[in-house]
């Protein structure tokens, strides 16, 4: 029959058939992502877990094999690709059907081919955050009684199994303490924490660690020469840092870049379209906001931050790349910074910060941009708390830190603003003012301080007869560095300001004008500590425990101990 003989047949009107699109001569399967096409399908192939691998080599050369395994870690690094190895092992024939267990399994007979494909009969794999409950355990402790069909052990994988609720687990117990000789489990969670600690004494426990960006590197690479793209070292550099320990993480960020590199980069993955894609700030921005911080040019830092912001960059990602920068100079003044994805304009520019800057000023800059993380990661409005943040990082990182400061103190004080500021003019009139002359001539502004701190550095400078009227009778009017006004009291003489004024003038190493005002005044350090006093003994006779003891003993009192607590005794 002549093929257009289909092509003959009639047509009803109107019935018309849309012609079929042509078929391509060989229909190309389904894409298939990195992290799936690259999963390790032998425990050479297992990077990163040296230990674990040759554990259970040892354990399986000399027929020393535990009933059940479990497997733990951050996701991406291995845990059910070792579980599917491990059954391999197990299970494998060899090419010549054979072999017996091995820590290097064929690949090429028939359970290990089934076990990679997932048709095993013997494998069974259960995800444990969907089949939680109590009934899917009583299937599988129904279905261990019976012997393997076709392989040496049957095998239950069992993933995320931190998910099983307290019965399913509970149900689980006896089975895996005591289970048949041809059953083996292997467990696989990312939250072992969770797992109660009866199955963890059941199991051989396997910490798998966090890939290194070394190794990702070099796996990466070997990927990519693979695949035939081409990459630049930084680019898979950042593309290793980003992964954090994870394989698969890091695969599924390769994919997306080869992606990216196919529409914009010509076929090649470029740092700078890493980073765009990644929403990582630029080195070069971060390293110029870096150095107006240190500069105090606070406007500048502003301006660099909205540029940042106007480029798509998210404020935490600056607040972070802040944080990096610092942590790599931190590291640097140790040498113990080495990030192979640095330029070398870069690595000369953090060595100059950390041969002038010293660790504290770095610590204080940490703690600041730790504590505006957080801040900026919550905010409604980013952008403003990132400038907030800028600013108070400026204005922090020229103060001295509690060791500095106590220097500045035992050693007469120092200036802390430049000596071009202008003089404060004297107030006019009164014998007080007279007495407090020298004070005007003021060569720079005081340091703002509280009557609180200044009866402090009266008392440990020892001027104690100075601090005790500063407490007790010391009665403010108005307060601002340089300047002190006080009202008249009987208990401070005449001679009260030259004495206060000079006390300062040698602690501080600024002149201050202190005189008397008129008014009342705020009460002294010594009125309000007893007037809080006298509201505590209020607050504490209302206590229903404390009404019952001074009823059931009238003559009690209460009297403040050595650690100015209050408390009741007969």
């Amino acid at each position: 029959m002549s093929d257009s003989t289909a092509d003959d047949e009639p047509v009803m009107p109107g019935m018309d058939l849309p012609e079929a699109p042509a078929q391509p001569a060989a229909q190309a399967g389904p894409y298939r992502v990195l992290a799936r096409k690259y999963r390790p399908q032998t425990f050479a192939e297992l990077i990163g877990q040296d230990a674990m691998v040759r554990t259970l080599g040892n354990a399986i050369a000399r027929d020393r094999l535990a009933h059940a395994f479990l497997m733990t870690g951050v996701r991406g690094v291995g845990k059910t690709s070792t579980a599917r190895l491990i059954a391999k092992a197990l299970n494998c024939i060899g090419p010549d059907g054979q072999g017996g267990p091995t820590i290097d399994p064929c690949g090429v007979c028939e359970p290990c081919r089934a076990i990679t494909e997932g048709r095993h009969i013997d494998v069974i794999e259960m995800d444990a955050a969907s089949n939680t409950g109590v009934d899917d355990v009583r299937e599988i402790i129904e279905a261990v009684r019976y012997a393997a069909v076709s392989a040496r052990y049957k095998i239950y994988i069992i993933d995320e199994v931190h998910m099983l609720s307290r019965n399913a687990f509970n149900a689980l117990l006896k089975t895996l303490e005591e289970p048949p000789p041809h059953v083996k489990f292997l467990f696989a969670t990312t939250e072992v924490n969770k797992v109660p600690v009866t199955v963890l004494s059941r199991c051989q426990r396997f910490d798998l660690r966090r890939i290194t960006p070394d190794m990702l590197f070099a796996h990466f690479s070997a990927i990519l020469q693979k695949e035939g793209v081409e990459a630049e070292a930084p680019a898979i550099w950042l593309i290793a840092n980003a992964a954090e320990g994870s394989v698969r993480d890091g695969l599924s960020i390769l994919d997306q870049a080869i992606a990216h590199a196919d529409l914009d980069g010509g076929g090649k993955i470029g740092a700078e379209q890493v980073r765009t894609m990644l929403g990582l700030s630029d080195r070069s921005s971060i390293a110029r906001l870096m150095a107006a911080i240190l500069e105090g040019e606070a406007g500048g830092a502003i301006d660099l931050a909205r540029a940042q912001y106007a480029l798509g960059i998210e404020p935490v990602a600056m607040v972070r790349g802040l944080m990096d920068l610092t942590h790599a100079v931190t590291l640097a003044k140790v040498s113990r910074h080495d990030d192979p994805a640095l330029a070398e304009a870069d690595r000369e520019r953090i060595g100059d910060w950390a041969r002038t800057l010293g660790f504290a000023p770095l610590n204080r800059l940490w703690q600041l941009l730790l504590k505006g993380h957080e801040e900026v990661l919550r905010a409604n409005n980013p952008l403003e708390h990132l400038e907030m943040l800028l600013l108070r990082v400026i204005y922090a990182a020229s103060l001295p830190d509690p060791g500095e400061l106590a220097k500045m103190i035992e050693s007469g004080g120092a200036r802390t603003m430049p000596p071009t500021a202008p003089p404060v003019p004297p107030a006019p009139g009164g014998p007080e003012t007279a007495a407090a002359a020298p004070a005007a001539e003021v060569s720079a502004p005081a340091t703002a301080l509280t009557i609180a701190q200044i009866h402090q550095l009266l008392e440990t400078t020892g001027n104690h007869q100075l601090a005790r009227q500063v407490y007790d009778d010391l009665r403010l009017l108005e307060l601002e560095p340089g300047l002190l006004v006080y009202a008249a009291s009987p208990a401070l003489d005449g001679d009260f300001a030259r004495k206060l004024g000079e006390a300062l003038l040698s602690r501080t190493g600024s002149r201050w004008q202190v005189r008397v005002g008129e008014g009342e005044g705020r009460p002294s350090l010594g009125q309000m500590k007893a007037a809080k006093l006298a509201d505590n003994d209020q607050r504490i006779r209302e206590l229903p425990v404390v009404k019952a003891a001074l009823a059931a003993f009238p003559d009690a009192r209460l009297v403040e101990d050595d650690n100015n607590h209050q408390r009741s005794n007969p």
